[in-house]
């Protein structure tokens, strides 16, 4: 007995572990790779046993239940899209998208597929030491995202609020692949020939990126350069005839060299466009296009080498869409779930003027207890005469700051962003126009408006300033009388965690206009009929008052009233007041003072009659 029962459990057994074991109960996902490790999924081992002859009804139930149960656990641990035998899954989920798999009825949380560490995303050793050294450990969003992409050589868009480590995200795999390239394709390094190019559309930009690309190199070797506007051309070209693997600057200054001959295209691979929204939208793109031309027609060549775009962006608004995907085409765009959305750990709080306030005595009441805190305190201004006014008024008032803008020269930028950024504390106010609103990695704790922006995408750009990779910052703004619609739109976008994308000035306006147009046409309409329900209860009344009387005259004027009667009428008055002698005139006079008055009264009201005309028929 006791051995029968053995055997019927090693049946269990082996029917189990052979229906686990079988490939039709597993799903294929081409992302995993077999060194990576994931929270949820334990692996299976499954021994190599043949499945049995003989089966007993009893084992057969008791091994489907226990395939349910495992099903159901997974299900319920990881949370993926349940895939049926016969087909595989049509869309897997990727590095920072968010799956669908729940219950929206039970209010049931999204689940956010992110690494635990960068080891994850498939990154080389030598990389990663240069990761070590930053102390980063986990990624974000975009670098979940991002980075397998990259890797894999695709064109993409990567889009993600302010300070969510953007450049780590393309700049760590595109070392990578250029260290790759020399590894299996033997590419050399080469003076005036470099492999990548990284487009910025400020100096202050490039001089970060160029940091950062620095900071790697120390631990994946490969030589990078920086030329850009504002700086010498002839340091420039000395380092230009060195061997080179990357290049960073603006894109005048890039042009500029390859027109001189000190830079050539023959061996670009990899393009990035940092900041391309700003690229697109602030008239650098004729020199874009420039430098995208010879690429372009190089890789139309039957032997020529194609090249892989990565653009990069904080916002991303419609009209700017279109054109990246015109010049672009079959770029993928990837987005984060806060694109365009608040930053969870900033503040935001809106400060109404009525007009009787003084805006710069308002200022000052907002930055006194900020700076007596420490912090550092940027102030947007929207004009350079806004600009100067508020360095001025924070001058005499013993607060020391610093200026950015147009005006100021661009060493004169740099050297005011070092004191700025200084840890003497000797000048943490930056007084600063939207020049400073993009690129800028600075650490502020605090954000003032002096002058609200016109657009929610710079409103977005200026917060992005503070509250930078995760720490916490805070957002204030003095909205006038002029900027109250536009402040109130993005003040509910935010309390409602809403996309703030597409809202502007003249959009909010026009679209306060319409429902105010909408809400009167509503008004008017209900006065017209209630108007109109009025005079019918009056023409009733006053026909049964004259019912007993002439009852023929009223329904005649009635009959006649809309035919374009009043000239007709005021003649014949006249000639009855003329007359003066049949008592037939009189009696017809007295019943238009009573009735027929009021009648022409309703004609009136629908522009048939003129008052002037009305009073032509009340008794003399």
């Amino acid at each position: 007995m006791m051995q029968k029962a053995m055997m019927a459990a090693t049946s269990r057994t082996l029917l189990s572990v052979s229906l686990l074991s079988s490939p039709k109960h597993f799903s294929y996902y081409p992302f995993l790779k077999p060194s990576r490790v994931f929270r949820g999924f334990k692996a299976f081992c499954s021994a190599p046993s043949p499945i049995p002859t003989t089966v007993d009804p009893d084992d057969l139930k008791h091994s489907m239940l226990l395939e349910r149960l495992r099903t159901r656990h997974l299900r319920h641990s990881t949370k993926l899209p349940s895939s049926s035998p016969s087909k595989p899954p049509q869309n897997l989920p990727v590095w920072g998208q968010e799956t669908e798999a729940y219950d929206k009825g039970k209010g049931k949380k999204k689940k956010k597929i992110m690494a635990d560490s960068f080891e994850e995303l498939g990154l080389s050793e030598e990389v990663m030491g240069a990761v070590r050294e930053m102390g980063i450990e986990v990624p974000t969003e975009i670098q979940c995202i991002g980075i397998p992409f990259v890797l894999e050589e695709k064109s993409v868009v990567l889009g993600s609020h302010t300070g969510s480590g953007k450049t780590l995200a393309y700049m760590l795999p595109l070392v990578q692949l250029l260290r790759r390239d020399e590894a299996i394709l033997g590419m050399l390094t080469k003076p005036r020939r470099p492999r990548a190019v990284v487009l910025c559309p400020t100096r202050e930009l490039s001089e970060q990126v160029f940091s950062v690309a620095k900071s790697i190199s120390h631990h994946a070797r490969f030589r990078s350069t920086m030329v850009s506007g504002g700086g010498r051309l002839r340091s420039q070209e000395d380092s230009l005839n060195n061997p080179i693997d990357m290049v960073v600057g603006t894109p005048g200054r890039v042009l500029q060299h390859i027109d001189d001959g000190n830079m050539v295209y023959g061996d670009i691979k990899y393009l990035v466009l940092d900041e391309a929204d700003t690229m697109f939208d602030r008239g650098f793109g004729p020199d874009i296009r420039k430098f995208l031309g010879p690429l372009k027609n190089r890789a139309l060549k039957p032997s020529g080498q194609g090249f892989q775009t990565i653009l990069v962006t904080a916002t991303m608004t419609k009209a700017v869409q279109k054109l990246i995907d015109e010049e672009f085409q079959g770029i993928e765009h990837l987005r984060t779930s806060t694109l365009h959305k608040k930053i969870a750990s900033a503040r935001h709080d809106f400060i109404k003027l009525l007009g009787s306030e003084n805006k710069l005595e308002a200022l000052l009441q907002v930055l006194e207890p900020s700076l007596a805190k420490g912090n550092r305190v940027m102030v947007f201004c929207n004009t350079l005469n806004s600009s100067r006014a508020v360095d001025h008024f924070l001058g005499e008032n013993q607060i020391s700051t610093v200026n950015y803008h147009g005006e100021v020269p661009a060493e004169q930028r740099v050297e005011n962003l070092n004191k700025f950024k200084s840890d003497d504390g000797d000048c943490p106010t930056l007084v600063c126009t939207d020049l400073a609103a993009r690129g800028l990695d600075l650490d502020v704790n605090h954000v003032v408006m002096f002058d609200f922006p016109l657009n929610s995408i710079d409103y977005l750009h200026r917060t992005g300033r503070t509250a930078r990779m995760g720490a916490k910052g805070k957002v204030t703004s003095l909205v006038a009388k002029k900027d109250l619609l536009l402040a109130e739109r993005i003040e509910e976008a935010i309390r409602k965690n809403e996309s703030l994308e597409s809202l502007t000035v003249d959009n909010v306006r026009r679209d306060t206009a319409r429902t105010r147009i909408t809400e009167q046409k509503g008004k008017n309409v209900k006065l017209f009929k209630a108007s109109n329900q009025k005079n019918k209860t009056k023409a009733v009344s006053a026909s049964v008052r004259t019912s007993g009387k002439k009852p023929t005259i009223a329904k005649s004027v009635k009959s006649t009233a809309p035919a374009k009667p009043s000239k007709k009428i005021v003649k014949v008055s006249k000639s009855l007041k003329t007359a003066k002698t049949s008592a037939v005139g009189k009696k017809n006079r007295s019943i238009g003072g009573s009735s027929e008055g009021k009648k022409l009264k309703v004609v009136g009201f629908r522009g048939q009659a003129s008052s002037s005309k009305r009073e032509s028929f009340t008794p003399s």
